[in-house]
């Protein structure tokens, strides 16, 4: 007997059947069996906007994968870039695949002179570097006009490896631009991640150098956040590209999202939090005011992983070998016992309280000489793969263009009043 929900009309007493697939049921069913009936779910917390074969979640069991690989295995192996390819592709590239992908990206690094000369330096001088990376993005649409070709896939290639390559310079030249410093331009000979950090932190040397493990540890972060299944600021660039805006509008209205600090600014309140904590021989006032509700735990427990973030062991891991390059961040000792604090009481265990991706990733940026402002602007870099996979995807699916409904609760018809009388 195949998988099936019947649902029972108690108006008519009228019932009909509804097919499980994938997990989930046909909303069609219930539309043409009970018109003009919507559910009512704020958040979508129960609603699947679209089928996707990009990124798996199953949170009961701490799981995430994309396009089938672990996400352990891909963190250990693979790189940022290769694991962009395979968001966008579909498939892990061959060596061949992969040389030309990072010789495209690389070659697409530089922006247009006029770009960062009107439009990047016309900002105030105080510019908040992901207001300015947010905006930089829309106004890149105007530079390459063939964009709006959304029909041919080979257009849309071109301008995915585009956004890719030049979020990191973008990037960079927000957070420079942010505390009075020079442009520096991209490098073509150094890996992705040194690139970044290049035209960040470059003074006068002629060749910025750093240690082999701080690139690596920037590249891990990179891949365990270039996606995450729907969350906020995915479904904003597949909702804006469902009215089959340019890819440059799509992910600005994304990184948009992002801005925002009930989504991309977790991990900048976890060290503010630690900051509240103060000093290592305070986390037990501490973890007594939270379960009392006079505190707030932040980096713990996630919307949809309700077992472990998978993520937060590997970047625990990354988090050690960048403090043996940088020296032991001065919170790091208060995080470690909260961590422990926390992991062995009862309170959290039963509330599945555990850490998430954010706990240690602001620690690490910080390590690196990030400032916190720059935090959203590192998850952007990445998470602009994820992006672009899932408006891509969109376009092949031929999606229709989304438009949720509502349920009204406002005034009944009622008579307009002139002024005078009212």
């Amino acid at each position: 007997m195949p998988d099936s929900i019947t649902i029972t009309d108690n108006r008519t007493g009228e019932s009909f059947e509804v097919p499980i697939v994938d997990g989930g049921v046909d909303s069609a069913e219930w539309k043409n069996n009970l018109p003009g009936l919507w559910f009512n779910d704020p958040g979508y917390t129960t609603t699947s906007a679209c089928l996707s074969s990009i990124t798996e979640i199953k949170g009961d069991e701490g799981i995430l994968r994309y396009r089938g690989y672990p996400i352990e295995q891909l963190a250990e192996q693979s790189t940022y870039l290769e694991v962009a390819y395979l968001l966008v592709n579909g498939e892990l590239p061959d060596k061949g695949q992969y040389d030309q992908w990072v010789h495209d990206i690389t070659h697409h690094t530089y922006t247009h002179e006029n770009f960062r000369r009107r439009f990047v330096d016309g900002f105030h001088f105080n510019a908040h570097p992901m207001g300015m990376l947010t905006s930089s993005l829309a106004a890149m649409s105007t530079f390459y006009p063939e964009a709006k070709d959304i029909e041919d896939p080979a257009n849309r290639m071109l301008q995915i490896t585009r956004l890719i390559a030049k979020l990191p310079t973008l990037a960079a030249a927000s957070y420079r631009f942010s505390i009075g410093m020079p442009y520096v331009f991209p490098e073509n000979d150094l890996s992705f991640p040194h690139n970044f950090l290049s035209m960040m932190f470059k003074v006068a040397e002629d060749k910025y150098e750093t240690d082999p493990a701080i690139v690596r540890a920037l590249d891990i972060l990179f891949i365990l956040h270039a996606d995450h299944e729907q969350n906020c600021s995915t479904t904003t660039a597949r909702t804006v590209g469902s009215a089959h805006a340019d890819p440059y509008s799509s992910v600005a209205a994304a990184a948009a999202a992002l801005y925002g600090p009930r989504h991309g600014g977790a991990n900048e309140a976890v060290l503010n939090m630690l900051d509240e904590i103060g000093t290592y021989d305070q986390v037990d006032d501490f973890i007594a005011g939270v379960k009392r509700g006079e505190r707030r735990l932040m980096g713990f427990g996630h919307r949809v992983y309700k077992n472990f973030d998978p993520r937060a062991t590997i970047i625990k891991n990354a988090a050690d070998e960048v403090f043996k390059v940088t020296g032991s961040n001065p919170r790091l000792d208060i995080a470690l016992k909260l961590e422990e604090a926390a992991l062995n009481d009862e309170y959290f265990i039963s509330r599945k309280l555990y850490p998430n991706v954010d706990f240690y990733s602001g620690l690490i940026y910080q390590s690196l000489g990030f400032p916190p402002e720059m935090f959203t602007v590192l998850f952007a870099i990445p998470r602009v793969s994820g992006w672009l996979a899932h408006w891509n995807e969109m376009l092949e699916h031929n999606s229709r263009i989304t438009r949720p409904r509502q349920l009204y609760t406002g005034a009944a018809e009622r008579p307009y009043v002139a002024i005078g009388d009212r």
